[in-house]
């Protein structure tokens, strides 16, 4: 990382730049400074004074090479593009099926399955009400519903990530199907993406089940069964996305995903881990606001920390473990229920912020989603998006392309800067565990949240039809209706869980469970293995998580006045 400004002895450098600030300040005065949204200030024009590139090695490199400011890969998407992994899930398991189907048939190369909110408070579908069932993602309870969500679709050649908070059972039911299929575990590839109880414990209150001390074990077992059985299972999704769509800067949002990185590593390190082993499959999950250049530098200054505390902190000497893999989803927060049509040109350019910092994984949202659930026109827009950046705007020609602009480079090293010092802060808390118990993190990401939404009310921030540009909404184009899942289907669903219940080898699920529960209380257990166990057993999603609420206690997410 450079500090500043090498001034050069350019001939004419200093008289030239004094006349450019002599008539820049004649034509906009004395105008207030603008501020990124992680509070830096932009400067009208960046020049060699800035950056002059004389530290080119040391914070650059190549693509591939120490310390990965271009890229965590030699050839990046010019060899290979990003994956194309869309988030899907509304009504049934068959609606999930059909809709997986048409988004691979439309470019997707990868599947990611929301569950409904009720999966993710951790309950069976005859648990809630009926009316809430299907309509933020698909009804998952059993074996039998995640054999219909994958039917067709070869689950041993095809990359799957599931929106799994603790204690993990949709992929404990997608191994019970690759059994049932004969399909060897250690081909099943893709990603535990909703691992980070931390970030469910601070800024994602709906997925948190267990008890923070429950929560940490379950993760840690989870690392540990993934690194025995499954090799191409990413077990570690840091999730900066929640935070920051909370109201996180986008240099705290990554600040408070490494420190969480940071903490689990270290407690696998304390499990008796090998870094060299485990840190490889750890992935990160980032929201991509619409601050374009802001979020291309917090990127390529995240990947560069990662790479120095995997090998110097953490004493990581594999390469592959200093690697900083992330998806990457375009920022819901920044999309409007005003003019939501807008919202593909929002969409496309924090797409491409996100490429130009180098995701290996993305999700385009659709316009729609501020609505409802995305319409399949809308999805397939989303998705034909990326299409056009990758096909058409040949945004994979060249790797890193603003490497080496004045601005890039320089906004690179002060978001550094500033991710270190809030990183700086989380250490002396005692760690990102200690950090969220205490609440500071909380209370950080709610006063950003507050100074932002202070900007957007007083205007000096802009949001295009909502505090400007604003029009008569009724002058728009008629809405699609919003879609509720068709009531009969779904009222065929719980028949078909009722019966799966009822028709279950009942001792076996009852010895399933008693097993679990035993292993919830014996610390020289491994809680996943033991999960995974009673799924085969035949128990269902909701009565794993009622049974580790017992055992555990259930989760209460500190929140912070």
């Amino acid at each position: 990382m450079t500090d500043q400004a090498f001034q050069l002895a350019l001939p004419g450098f200093e008289q030239a730049e004094a006349d450019w600030r002599r008539d820049f300040s004649a034509q906009v005065g004395d105008a207030q400074p603008i501020r990124n949204r992680s509070g830096l200030e932009v400067k009208p024009l960046y020049t060699e004074a800035d950056w002059d590139g004389g530290r080119y090695l040391e914070d650059l490199g190549f693509p591939g090479q120490e310390p990965f400011t271009r890229g965590i890969y030699p050839s990046m998407h010019r060899g290979r593009t990003w994956t194309q992994r869309q988030l899907v899930g509304f009504g049934t398991p068959e609606d999930y099926n059909a809709r997986l189907k048409t988004i691979i048939e439309h470019g997707s190369t990868a599947g990611s399955l929301i569950p409904c909110n009720s999966v993710y408070r951790g309950f069976d579908g005859d648990q809630v009400d009926p009316l809430l069932l299907g309509t933020c993602g698909a009804v998952v309870n059993t074996v039998e519903d995640m054999e219909v969500c994958y039917r067709d679709i070869p689950i041993g050649e095809f990359s799957t990530a599931l929106n799994d908070p603790s204690p993990f059972t949709l992929l404990a039911l997608l191994l019970a199907v690759a059994k049932k299929r004969g399909i060897p575990w250690s081909q099943i590839s893709g990603t535990s993406n909703q691992s980070d109880y931390i970030s469910h414990y601070v800024a994602n209150h709906m997925f948190f089940r267990l008890a923070l001390p429950g929560a940490r074990r379950v993760l840690l077992d989870h690392i540990a069964f993934a690194n025995k059985h499954l090799p191409k299972w990413n077990p570690v999704s840091v999730v900066g996305q929640h935070m920051q769509q909370s109201g996180a800067t986008p240099a705290e949002a990554m600040a408070f995903t490494l420190s969480t990185a940071l903490q689990y590593a270290e407690d696998c390190k304390a499990r008796g881990m090998e870094p060299d082993a485990f840190l490889p499959r750890f992935t990160f999950f980032f929201d991509i606001s619409i601050s374009f250049f802001e979020e291309i530098a917090k990127f390529r200054a995240g990947r560069r920390i990662w790479q120095r505390l995997a090998r110097e902190r953490l004493g990581a000497r594999d390469p592959r473990a200093w690697r900083f893999k992330f998806h990457a989803q375009t920022s819901g927060v920044d999309l409007t229920r005003q003019q939501p049509l807008n919202n593909i040109a929002r969409v496309a350019v924090q797409a491409i912020a996100g490429i130009f910092g180098g995701l290996q994984s993305l999700h385009t949202d659709a316009h729609d989603e501020v609505l409802s659930v995305p319409t399949e026109k809308a999805a397939r827009i989303a998705v034909s998006t990326q299409n056009i950046l990758r096909e058409e705007a040949h945004l994979t020609d060249v790797i890193d392309p603003l490497g080496g602009s004045y601005y890039v480079e320089r906004l690179t090293n002060q978001m550094e800067e500033e991710i270190l010092a809030v990183m700086e802060e989380i250490s002396e808390a005692g760690g990102m565990y200690r950090a969220v118990e205490s609440g500071l993190v909380q209370e950080k990401i709610g006063r950003s949240a507050l100074a932002f939404q202070q900007k957007v009310e007083d205007g000096s921030e802009t949001i295009v039809g909502v505090n400007a540009f604003r029009i008569d909404e009724s002058e728009e184009a008629p809405r699609e209706p919003l879609h509720r899942p068709d009531p009969a289907r779904m009222e065929a669903q719980l028949e078909r869980l009722g019966r799966y219940k009822a028709e279950r080898d009942q001792a076996a699920a009852r010895r399933g469970l008693d097993g679990l529960a035993r292993a919830a209380n014996d610390e020289s257990a491994n809680l996943y293995e033991a999960v995974v166990e009673t799924a085969l057993s035949g128990v269902t999603h909701g009565e794993i998580c009622g049974c580790l609420r017992r055992e555990l206690g259930n989760g209460e997410p500190l929140i912070v006045p």
